[in-house]
């Protein structure tokens, strides 16, 4: 069950950013660290927290298609059709930007990613500050995004004012980007949105390739602490079967094919206990899309804590309601040792 927000606490939050704090709050997508958008200083804040490179740019979040002439110019048509169609919900667009939105916020660009979330707990933080929201991840850059308000307080516990508990966020991967500053629409960062539902919106969409800088597009990203490594079937069976370590975790959709392997359902909470070095952990994750991405982030962030020698994923399907999953384990899997 959802934790109940009050609101007063909603109120406080607003107050909070106001005067410039940081407050953590639940979207469908993932927790998001938020401060006033038109506050350099606060929006700094931001960046220090998460250790986030300066030229990397944020997302403004907004509560309605009413305020996005406030901070974009030149808005084409599809632009509209999609907000239309897509918002409130898990996608991003880049905008030609308004002359006074911050560099800060930018990353020096002259577009600027706006987003509506549907979470009940962002709108009522919106609609209670008045104003645009620059809110990016709230961990640590790079790392795991959390999904939950106990990840948030794990990880960044300790430089967030304000921590707003709206319980799991419901899809679980971050929004699509999807640039909007010229003719045709090209989407920058996959997600649960995909190419294929996009193209109702009148236009071909045109080719990925772009230099413009967006949120997670290095190549190492929502990363665990621990090695992890996206491989097929065959290879992880191999691995298991042919290697004498078997302190390891590995995310399958799948039941293991031996035996003296501790099973953990991705569908059921569940704690860090001790785990025996001499026995793999295997954790069952759904087979379909939506499920999967839902519990992705839960399940790497409960894998690290495992503190195991190294992560396997098993590879998902070539897919197009796939591409945004597979973009954040393909990515959680390029960092180095």
């Amino acid at each position: 069950m959802r934790p109940l927000i009050r609101q007063t606490q909603i109120d406080q939050a607003a107050d909070c950013l106001k005067k410039g704090g940081l407050v953590a709050m639940p979207t469908e997508t993932v927790y998001g660290l938020a401060a006033d958008a038109s506050n350099d200083a606060a929006v700094r804040k931001i960046f220090a927290a998460k250790g986030r490179p300066a030229d990397h740019p944020l997302i403004v979040h907004i509560a309605s298609i009413k305020e996005l002439s406030d901070w974009a110019i030149e808005i084409p048509d599809y632009a509209f059709k999609l907000a239309e169609q897509y918002w409130p919900g898990p996608m991003t667009l880049i905008l030609k930007k308004e002359a006074h939105v911050l560099d800060s916020v930018t990353g020096q660009q002259n577009t600027v990613g706006i987003r509506i979330p549907q979470h009940a707990v962002a709108q009522q933080l919106l609609k209670a500050f008045g104003g645009g929201l620059a809110a990016p991840s709230a961990n640590r850059f790079g790392q795991i995004s959390p999904t939950s308000a106990a990840h948030v307080q794990k990880h960044l516990g300790d430089v967030v004012d304000i921590i707003l508990d709206g319980g799991n966020c419901g899809i679980g991967i971050e929004s699509t980007i999807i640039d909007c500053s010229g003719d045709s629409p090209r989407i920058l960062r996959p997600g649960m949105i995909t190419l294929e539902s996009a193209k109702w919106a009148g236009t071909k969409p045109a080719p990925t390739t772009n230099p413009m800088r967006v949120s997670g597009e290095l190549p190492s990203h929502y990363a665990p602490q621990t090695w992890t490594r996206l491989l097929d079937a065959k290879t992880i069976d191999n691995i298991l079967t042919n290697t004498e370590t078997k302190n390891i975790v590995i995310l399958s959709s799948r039941k293991p094919i031996t035996h003296h392997i501790k099973l953990y359902d991705s569908r059921v909470p569940h704690r860090s206990p001790y785990i025996d070095p001499n026995i793999c952990s295997w954790i069952v994750m759904p087979t379909e899309p939506y499920a999967y991405a839902h519990h992705l982030y839960e399940q790497l962030h409960f894998a690290d804590s495992l503190h195991c020698q190294e992560i396997l994923i098993e590879h998902v399907p070539d897919a197009p309601e796939w591409i945004g999953i597979l973009d954040r384990i393909t990515k959680a899997s390029n960092h180095k040792r």
